[in-house]
């Protein structure tokens, strides 16, 4: 079943984006974060559209941004970094607009995201996959390279983990 394919680099980014953002931010629980590894995926796709093979373009996408975190991770793991103390924007003259009108439209209540974020990946990645961007059964379990029945089972478990506390 071949599905309709946006051909340019454009298309994808503006299809697409926005349900990027919204995995990258459920993914690293930051907005900064989330839009760096955006710009990351997008860079990524970029250099490997030519070669996209028809088929699920969301599973490849989703795949990407997985692999883009992970390469992030383990990368903040190898260098640790300090984060800069707020005055820094101010003394800059950068205005950048409210974290709340930047999330407005993706934001869960900060109690599942806290949840979510407390989750081991594994789990945290295919609830995400599954009840945030909506993938399938299956389209997740191409995206992570992981048999259907255990992303079954990872879906169970981090969801029964969220309702545990969030009780």
């Amino acid at each position: 079943m071949l599905e309709n394919v946006p051909l340019t680099w454009e298309e994808v980014a503006r299809v697409y984006g926005r349900k990027i953002y919204n995995f990258a931010y459920r993914l690293t629980g930051n907005a900064d974060d989330a839009s760096d590894l955006t710009q990351e995926v997008l860079l990524r796709v970029r250099k490997g559209l030519a070669g996209y093979q028809p088929g699920s373009i969301e599973g490849w996408l989703w795949r990407i941004t997985r692999n883009a975190f992970l390469d992030d991770v383990r990368r903040r793991q190898r260098r640790p970094t300090t984060p800069l103390p707020d005055e820094v924007d101010r003394l800059a003259g950068h205005a950048s607009p409210a974290p709340e009108h930047v999330l407005s439209k993706v934001r869960l209540g900060e109690d599942i995201q806290a949840a979510l974020l407390d989750l081991p990946y594994d789990f945290r990645e295919a609830v995400v996959l599954c009840d945030v961007v909506g993938l399938s059964y299956e389209e997740i379990s191409a995206a992570v390279a992981a048999p259907i029945g255990t992303v079954r089972s990872r879906i169970h478990r981090g969801r029964k983990m969220l309702k545990e506390q969030l009780q």
